[in-house]
């Protein structure tokens, strides 16, 4: 399940555009009592209770249950600080990526409502119920829908209806006072500006630090910032006028609050990527007997294999990434995944690469479901079955040697350099996986020959004497004395003033080489009277052949 990578919706403020914004303002809570089989409201929050996630400094709250919170703990604080108020409270690990992948899950099940719908992380969702509410009789019906579907599931939902997704996520967060369902949806007609101007500036969805500095600033209020001050001549916007002259160089729409007012009322578009669905390749074996001996396994990860590879023929896709579950009689999951070079669909090399991975598994009393799934598939022509033949057009029999290499040495392990677009030797070149296309714009730039070999850091070394024209006649270099025999130089190479500071100096490098013929590259930094520093230091950077 993946958002869209391209260009997204683009909410705008059209006619009859109608936006239903849901928050699960208990999530993380809902979620636990679901695992632990416990209903709102049935002694679930009897006992204080909190999550917990550790930190450098401690366990710090993500969530607090009705009674933690009576009992004065809320989200944000350490553990130890709530336990000093509460010292019976329980806790609980938080589990982001589990809510995060059971939000998507929602986000599928949630297009009853819409023909699309888009994450609102950390605990959100977005629809769009354009042209659709007269289905569910209007769109106070709508609501009422939602209302009873999710307590049917055992959440807590908020949910509004508005013009623009901003509009409809400022209601459901703040503007939520239920005399009845309608009491969360602002009308096509209805004036936006008038209807959310006595929410808190918070509604905006800005940066702690922006709403830090608004509130200083007095404005709490959304209609606090296009206050019209009027007089005889003219009327003029007070409030963004002085925002404008504030907020003028912050171009990301959670740092400047006039972006954010203007998405909300629907003068600024607002990207938004749904989340689409995708049914990914799954094979499995569920085994009359449970087995315990490797030689069975491996039979059936190759029956599983060759039916996979079947499955991926017929969609023209290649595993890019494998999991195998194997379930034992014992109810232990033992999982094992793989991650390939390029995509595949040999069925004799996926077997290879799995043969390594499962040497470490206990069979305990057996195994009884055995299940091949495909994480991540990416297209994959259609060629020959001649395997020399599709080697030589598509590079196969390389990809196979780095995933041995890969399965063998570990993750990370093979890995090769490609040129970057620098001219700062030590920011030359860049480290990918073997495969990875070479970026178009890198490895244009002609440089002067460097040395093979750069030190991971350039050593400063000491310069004993200097000759007039600025190069060293000796030095020392981990507490070896160095005569300068032969100097070729200098190359000058100027900072990145883009990505350093103004006091960045200059740097001279020259291949020198010693009396015993050894060849080093070296650099002065800086040059006297630069205004930039004091005498300027020497450091040695690499080896010349």
């Amino acid at each position: 399940m993946t958002g869209d990578g391209g260009a997204g919706h683009v909410i705008e403020a059209q006619p009859h555009r109608r936006i239903l914004s849901l928050w699960l303002c208990d999530l993380a809570l809902d979620r636990w009592r679901l695992a632990q089989g416990l209903k709102r409201g049935e002694g679930a929050d009897a006992q204080p209770l909190v999550l917990i996630a550790d930190t450098a400094h401690g366990p710090r709250i993500t969530a607090v249950n009705r009674a933690a919170a009576e009992e004065g703990a809320c989200v944000g604080t350490m553990l130890a600080d709530a336990r000093t108020l509460c010292p019976h409270i329980a806790t609980a690990p938080a589990d982001p990526a589990g809510d995060r992948a059971f939000l998507e899950k929602l986000a599928v099940w949630a297009l009853r409502w819409g023909p699309w719908a888009a994450l609102d992380a950390p605990d959100g969702l977005l629809v769009d119920v354009t042209a659709v509410a007269h289905l569910f009789g209007g769109e106070a019906g709508l609501l009422e829908d939602v209302q009873t579907s999710f307590a049917h599931r055992g959440l807590t939902v908020r949910a509004a209806i508005a013009p623009t997704a901003g509009a409809a996520w400022a209601v459901s967060h703040f503007g939520y006072h239920f005399a009845g369902p309608r009491s969360a949806i602002i009308g096509p007609q209805d004036d936006l500006a008038s209807r959310l101007s006595d929410l808190p500036v918070a509604a905006l969805r800005l940066d702690d630090a922006v709403l830090t500095t608004l509130r200083r600033l007095g404005l709490k209020r959304l209609g606090q910032l296009t206050v019209i001050e009027a007089d005889e001549e003219n009327r003029k916007e007070v409030g963004r006028d002085a925002l404008q002259r504030r907020f003028r160089n912050r171009k990301s729409p959670a740092s400047n609050p006039l972006i954010r007012l203007d998405q909300i009322l629907g003068k600024v578009p607002e990207p938004l990527l749904p989340v689409i669905p995708q049914r990914m390749p799954l094979v499995q074996r569920r085994l009359m007997e449970p087995i315990r001996h490797r030689s069975l396994l491996d039979q059936v990860l190759a029956d599983l294999a060759t039916d996979m590879a079947r499955e991926l023929d017929g969609k023209a896709q290649g595993a890019r990434q494998l999991e195998l579950g194997l379930w034992r009689v014992d109810g232990e999951v033992i999982i094992r995944r793989l991650e390939l070079a390029s995509a595949t669909r040999d069925p004799a090399h996926i077997c290879r690469l799995f043969a390594a991975k499962l040497d470490d598994v206990e069979a305990g009393f057996g195994i009884e479901i055995v299940r091949l799934r495909v994480s991540w598939a990416e297209p994959v022509e259609l060629d020959q079955r001649d395997f020399e033949a599709a080697a030589e057009r598509h590079g196969t029999s390389l990809s196979a040697c780095i995933d041995r290499l890969t399965v063998r040495l570990g993750e990370g392990a093979v890995t090769r350099p490609v040129p970057l677009a620098s001219h700062i030797p030590e920011r030359a070149q860049r480290w990918q996986k073997p495969l990875d296309p070479q970026p178009a714009s890198q490895g244009e730039l002609a440089f002067h020959k460097r040395p093979l070999k750069l030190l991971d850091h350039a050593e400063r070394i000491a310069v004993l004497y200097a000759t007039p024209d600025g190069y060293p006649k000796r030095f020392r270099w981990r507490g070896i004395v160095h005569e300068v025999s032969r100097v070729e130089g200098p190359e000058r190479i100027a900072p990145e003033w883009w990505r350093e500071r103004s006091t960045a100096r200059l740097r001279d490098y020259y291949r020198i080489e010693d009396d015993r013929g050894r060849r080093y590259w070296i650099y002065r930094q800086g040059i006297v009277g630069d205004g930039r520093g004091g005498l300027p230091d020497w450091y040695l950077h690499g080896m010349c052949a």
